[in-house]
């Protein structure tokens, strides 16, 4: 059991490290305007390897026991596959994530499977490369869907697909979505939009509640299954004449933050308490040698007297988060 607890009794399992905040896709609910570098911070660099290291024997040796790997998009980094294989030797990883655009993942999904991830998110917000193009600024659309036939190939234990939900450009896009799932056992996945420091107009444009999902998929016979430990915030949805499941993440529905439990960590090292918080603490000075562990956990636990009970996106608060690449969505 996770020894990490915050004050509201909620038990952190699961660590998110971004690794990278660059991106190679452009899609226009994050980085329309394509990636454009750290600013000031860029000069100090992304966690190193024996940093990362460091960081997760920490968290585990705390009672974490799941990371996803995140970016940006994490596979852009050259020594990613080392840096799995070294957190997949930790003995405390019990399950080793990642979340990517797929770009090469119908090249790199033997190798990375064999190299310790164990699950894989997706990020594909359409069916069609016409869609596709439109929201990501990117044309390899049959790419990523090749990846996705070699994820279920490589023998993953969880393949999911994340798709936010966007007004106008994909939300007539669930009976498509459903289509996929019935013969791919895979996880779809729809996230609504969420405010953030730089797209108050979009976000005015493009957002869909989650309600119009839950509506459909109750009106179709789907019904949602229980939380397993470790898992995210998503209410997943079954079907008895679907391989697949369609998930819902709603961070604007009551309660949404109620049984959080994640924490963040950027790929500078800074550690966020929620997506949408103040701040972060940073710990890249402690990740510097390994006789500093004891001093690196304690102030993780420390931290966590800070954290609030939920987001305050309802009140037009988003926190330090001007797009969701910056902290690893």
């Amino acid at each position: 059991m996770s020894t990490l607890q915050d004050r509201f009794g909620r038990r952190f399992s699961y660590l998110r490290l971004s690794v990278t905040d660059v991106c190679n896709f452009r899609c226009e609910y994050c980085l329309p305007n394509g990636y454009q570098g750290g600013g000031n911070d860029n000069r100090y660099g992304f966690l190193a390897l024996d940093e990362i290291r460091r960081l997760v024997i920490a968290f585990t040796e705390l009672g974490t026991w799941k990371v996803r790997l995140t970016g940006g998009e994490p596979s852009v980094r050259k020594d990613f596959p080392e840096i799995v294989r070294t957190l997949n030797a930790i003995p405390g990883v019990q399950r080793l994530a990642m979340t990517t655009n797929a770009y090469r993942l119908a090249r790199d999904a033997g190798t990375l499977r064999e190299a310790g991830i164990d699950a894989i998110n997706i990020s594909l917000d359409a069916l069609d490369a016409e869609r596709f193009e439109r929201i990501t600024g990117d044309r390899r659309f049959d790419n990523v869907m090749q990846g996705i036939e070699a994820a279920l190939s490589a023998g993953f234990s969880s393949v999911k697909i994340n798709a936010v939900l966007l007004r106008g450009l994909n939300d007539d896009q669930l009976p498509v979505f459903m289509e996929f799932v019935r013969d791919h056992p895979v996880s779809v996945r729809f996230i609504e939009l969420m405010r953030t420091g730089t797209n108050a107009d979009y976000f005015a444009q493009r957002h869909v509640g989650g309600a119009m999902v839950r509506e459909m998929l109750d009106e179709n016979g789907w019904t949602a299954r229980e939380r397993g430990p470790g898992d995210g915030p998503a209410v997943e949805y079954l079907h008895p004449d679907y391989r697949g499941t369609i998930g819902l993440i709603a961070p604007y529905a009551p309660g949404f933050c109620d049984s959080c439990n994640r924490l963040r960590v950027t790929a500078r090292g800074g550690l966020r308490l929620c997506l949408f918080g103040h701040g972060a603490a940073d710990l890249r000075p402690l990740l510097q040698h390994d006789h500093q562990r004891e001093e690196l956990k304690a102030c993780i636990v420390d931290s966590l007297f800070a954290k609030t009970p939920g987001h305050r996106l309802h009140e037009g608060d988003f926190g330090h988060t001007p797009h969701l690449a910056m902290t690893g969505g």
